[in-house]
C-alpha cells in the first residue's frame, strides 16, 4: 500500500537565509528538542545547509518509492528518510544522489546506512545518515508513504518543516519558529565572537562567561 499526499508548502526563503546562519550547536545552548540522534552524521564534511522537509518511510529492502520521490523533488527541497527501524540495507547510493541533486534538492537525511560514498562525494552533494552499508535495497514494490509524519533520528518529522544540518547534527523546526530561533541564534553567535575576541587579548574565560563567580561563590559558603 501507496500512502502519496501532495507536496508541502516551502519554508520562507528570508526565513532560511536568516536560519543559514546559525550553527546547530548555538541552538543546542537553549533547545533540547528537535536535534536528532547524533548517530545520524554528516557523510561529507564542512556542510551546512538549510530547505524544507520532504518526507518519506520505506520498508527494510525496498526502496522503490524512494526512486519515485525523485521526480516530485523540488529546488531547496530536504529529502528526510524514515527506514522503519531498519539499519541493515542502504536505500541510498549513486543512482538516488544523482535524481536528487538534478531535482534541486540541497541534501538527504536517512535514518539507517547509505552506499556508494565515492559517487555521493563526487555527486558534492551533502547527506546525513547512520553510516556505510554494502547491503542494499530492491525494488519489490512493498509500499511505504510520502509527506507523512515521519521519524528520523528519533525526531518526528512533518512535511514542510524547517531543516538545518551542519557538521555538528540536524535540527528540525516547526516553520512558524524559525525566524524567531534563528534571530536568537545569531545573537548568542555574535556575544560568542565578543567572547572569543576577549579571552584571545588574555582574560580568562571562567571570568568572561561568568563560571569563575559561580565557583567563587560556592567555595566561599
Amino acid at each position: 500500500m501507496y500512502v502519496i499526499n501532495a507536496m508541502p508548502e516551502q519554508v520562507e526563503q528570508a526565513d532560511l537565509d536568516l536560519l543559514s546562519g546559525v550553527e546547530t550547536a548555538t541552538v543546542g545552548h537553549w533547545r533540547f528538542f528537535g536535534f536528532m540522534n547524533h548517530s545520524i552524521q554528516p557523510l561529507l564534511p564542512k556542510r551546512r545547509i538549510v530547505g524544507t522537509a520532504v518526507t518519506i518511510a520505506i520498508p527494510g529492502p525496498d526502496s522503490t518509492l524512494l526512486h519515485h520521490i525523485t521526480g516530485m523533488l523540488r529546488p531547496g527541497d530536504v529529502l528526510v528518510v524514515d527506514r522503519m527501524g531498519d539499519d541493515r540495507y542502504a536505500c541510498w547510493g549513486g543512482g538516488v544522489t544523482i535524481a536528487a541533486k538534478a531535482a534541486g534538492a540541497v541534501a538527504g537525511i536517512v535514518d539507517g546506512p547509505c552506499t556508494d560514498l565515492t559517487e555521493i562525494e563526487d555527486s558534492d552533494f551533502p547527506m546525513w545518515a547512520r553510516g556505510i552499508s554494502p547491503i542494499t535495497t530492491r525494488l519489490y514494490d512493498l509500499g511505504g508513504g510520502i509527506n507523512i509524519p515521519v521519524s528520523c533520528g528519533g525526531v518526528v518529522v512533518n512535511p514542510g518543516d524547517a531543516i538545518l544540518a551542519d557538521e555538528s547534527g540536524v535540527l528540525v523546526l516547526p516553520r512558524g519558529e524559525v525566524n524567531e530561533v534563528a534571530i536568537k541564534a545569531l545573537a548568542i553567535q555574535e556575544r560568542g565572537k565578543e567572547r572569543e575576541a576577549s579571552v584571545k587579548t588574555g582574560l580568562k574565560l571562567g571570568e568572561v562567561s561568568g563560571a569563575s563567580d559561580k565557583v567563587k561563590a560556592r567555595m566561599a559558603v
